[in-house]
């Protein structure tokens, strides 16, 4: 048995990195046409077991014990109705989980009024203490950094202790699809470490499925967003037409024009201008000494937000974008609240994707912004080819993005509505669609603990194997979020990283999982080999391995682990239950 499993090496790392007809026997056509899906909302290819294996596969973060009979049982179109509907779900394990979170009770302010930055408490310490900073100045330094790292593992333990616990799994599927798109890095300064809870938990997750235009304004003014791309910092360039404290135009000035007006009125014993004061000229040439006009969210609003790198704007609608959303800005930067301010504002004439701006507006500049870019077509095509890639498959057909574009546009960019003609449609229950996403490391870590019945993990520990399996949580550095597709998640690193977490659950090593902690373990313990690897098949891949899979499960020995330096679990039931997480059926969704 053990050479016939060796000799297959090659066969189970293409099942793993490649298709998955080559685990069933079969092996793909290289250059075939892909079959032409019959249209029609009644056709579905999968039987009514195979649609509720697969609804819960994808619109999960992977089966808990029974799910998949209960939704069976339920019907898997009701189910999926329920699911589109998290208003109807009570959640209250959640709620009682996150009860003691403070970061998810409290508002940012109140955060860093209580654990302040180090470079607050430094200036409170050189104020209050001089250059030599006391005992206790040492002992509140070291309470705070104790607290700052409390912050982040709430916020990291949270999001997997939520897609653990909660019933509302689609929504949460959908939370965790609008992160990514709507990407926020962690590390990008200690401000985030008190916003990402309410960026969360008040601007994604209660939007998650509603009205883009909704979800894209919240993103908008949210302080993390604000923060994460500069946009705070963003303010009308020089000789740029502004508005004074009160939203009226003033003329505009370069720094050497304003303050050679001020000096010439002040010695000639004249006053200002109409509609100028001396504080209005006076902001301008302190404003001009700080940063002007920063571009990054205005590109990444179009490139990444909306219409997509494809979408067909230009750099001037880059600039334009940005130039109308100036004055977006924070109450007490570089933590706190959205405000508008108008004397940041540029308050001159814009062009953006052909419509026109009038001169002399505020806030409704980046208002009508939103407004031009959440509903134009391109929008409508991106975000529906996204969530059917992130759905249905790695290459969605074009013809189900286009029926989802016409349904974000038809029904004014409502999430819900377009998720629906997704997750109901015949290319989602298709046979081709079935296992053919590869996991990311936060799904690979979540569908193991539901898979084995685990109780959530307030440490950090637990949010560090995801980031071991290369996906740490908030931290992705760059605003194009984490790859959707299964070529970047791949390789022969990953695959074995994977395999060792398998192990990792094997020998009880993953904070509240165990690896016989699953309904119908205790009955197996003893069973014999073939009954065992029987019952871990049908609990953990829902009843369907390839031959490879069950000649690993029988054997004890992933041969692509040979190499691995991780402690052997141990042997039996364990064993085989850790070589089903590391197989390729349990790492495709």
């Amino acid at each position: 048995m053990m050479h016939r499993v060796l000799n297959r090496r090659t066969l189970l790392a293409a099942c793993v990195a490649g298709t998955l007809s080559a685990c069933r026997g079969g092996s793909p056509t290289p250059g075939a046409a892909p079959s032409r899906m019959p249209t029609g909302a009644a056709y579905r290819e999968l039987t009514a077991d195979q649609q509720a294996i697969h609804a819960v596969s994808r619109l999960t973060f992977g089966a808990r014990p029974g799910q998949i009979e209960q939704v069976r049982a339920q019907g898997v179109d009701r189910w999926i109705d329920d699911q589109l509907h998290p208003e109807r779900i009570d959640d209250a394990a959640v709620t009682a989980f996150f009860a003691s979170y403070e970061s998810y009770h409290s508002s940012a302010d109140a955060l860093d009024e209580k654990y302040p930055r180090p470079a607050t408490l430094f200036a409170q310490i050189a104020k209050n203490s001089g250059t030599v900073p006391t005992k206790a100045d040492s002992m509140r330094v070291r309470d705070l950094q104790v607290a700052q790292r409390r912050l982040v593992t709430e916020l990291q333990s949270g999001r997997v202790a939520r897609a653990l616990l909660t019933e509302r799994q689609l929504n949460e599927v959908m939370t965790d699809f609008w992160l990514n798109h709507f990407s926020v890095y962690v590390q990008k300064g200690q401000p985030e470490h008190y916003m990402l809870a309410s960026y969360e938990n008040d601007v994604i997750r209660p939007n998650a499925l509603g009205k883009f235009r909704t979800l894209l304004g919240a993103v908008a003014k949210s302080p993390a967003m604000l923060f994460y791309l500069d946009n705070w910092e963003s303010q009308v360039d020089s000789a740029r037409p502004r508005l004074n404290a009160q939203g009226r135009p003033i003329p505009s000035f370069t720094p050497a024009q304003a303050q050679r007006l001020v000096d010439q009125r002040q010695r000639a014993g004249l006053p200002m201008p109409a509609g100028v004061t001396t504080q209005n000229v006076q902001q301008v040439v302190t404003a001009q000494r700080r940063r002007g006009l920063n571009e990054n969210y205005g590109r990444e609003l179009l490139e990444l937000h909306t219409l997509g790198v494809d979408g067909g704007y230009t750099q001037d609608d880059v600039i334009n974008a940005a130039r109308a959303l100036t004055g977006w800005t924070l109450v007490k930067p570089p933590v706190s609240e959205f405000t508008f301010r108008p004397q940041l504002h540029d308050a001159g004439e814009k062009v953006l994707l052909g419509h026109r701006l009038a001169a002399g507006r505020g806030l409704e500049d980046g208002e009508e912004v939103l407004d031009i870019v959440a509903r134009h077509p391109a929008t409508a095509h991106y975000i529906a080819f996204k969530l059917a890639r992130r759905f249905v498959s790695d290459t969605p057909s074009t013809d189900l993005v286009n029926r989802a574009a016409e349904t974000f546009t038809r029904t004014d960019g409502d999430i819900r509505e377009v998720l629906r003609t997704i997750i109901t449609s015949p290319e989602f229950f298709a046979r081709s669609a079935t296992r053919t996403k590869v996991k990311t490391p936060f799904e690979v870590v979540v569908s193991t603990l539901r898979a084995v019945n685990a109780q959530p993990d307030s440490t950090p520990r637990t949010a560090a194997q995801v980031a071991f399996l290369g996906q740490p949580i908030y931290g992705h550095q760059t605003p194009n979020g984490w790859p959707e597709t299964a070529d970047q998640w791949m390789n022969t690193g990953s695959i074995l990283n994977r395999i060792n977490f398998g192990v990792a659950v094997a020998a009880n090593r993953v904070p509240g999982a165990s690896a016989l902690g699953w309904p119908g373990a205790d009955a197996l313990k003893n069973a014999p080999l073939e009954q065992q690897v029987d019952g871990v098949i049908r609990a953990f891949l829902a009843g369907d391995a390839s031959t490879v899979t069950r000649a690993v499960l029988t054997s004890g020995e992933n041969p692509l682990a040979k190499h691995s330096t991780m402690m052997a679990p141990p042997k039996g039931l364990p064993q085989i239950v850790g070589l089903a997480i590391g197989s390729p059926e349990f790492q495709r969704r």
